[in-house]
């Protein structure tokens, strides 16, 4: 572990918490994500960040662990299964840095 201060969880009114996290994640799981929010945006009919389809994914993911361990059969997908992504190329950081800027209109 190195000398980073621990996030603190805080308490949300509707009786969940929120912990700011960091993370470092190849550039197919970001796609992921951008997927799993784009689902999620269709359905809820409202944008959606890639934090709340994080969010989601966990819960999700956590829900059927309990199904599992409680012999029950997970809950049907409403959507379908996401389709693979495909391999993006490795890009060095600062073009990578670049795309996003250009993605979020801060270029």
């Amino acid at each position: 572990m190195d000398d980073r201060v621990t996030p603190a969880p805080r308490a949300l009114p509707d009786g969940e918490a929120e912990i700011a996290l960091v993370l470092r994640l190849p550039w197919e799981d970001v796609a992921r994500l951008g997927q799993e929010a784009g689902r999620l945006a269709a359905q809820r009919q409202r944008p959606v960040t890639l934090d709340e389809a994080a969010s989601h994914r966990l819960r999700s993911a956590r829900a059927a662990a309990h199904a599992r361990q409680a012999g029950e059969q997970p809950p049907p997908v409403a959507q379908p299964a996401p389709a693979p992504v495909s391999s993006l190329p490795a890009r060095p950081p600062e073009q990578a840095r670049q795309v996003i800027d250009r993605i979020n209109g801060t270029a």
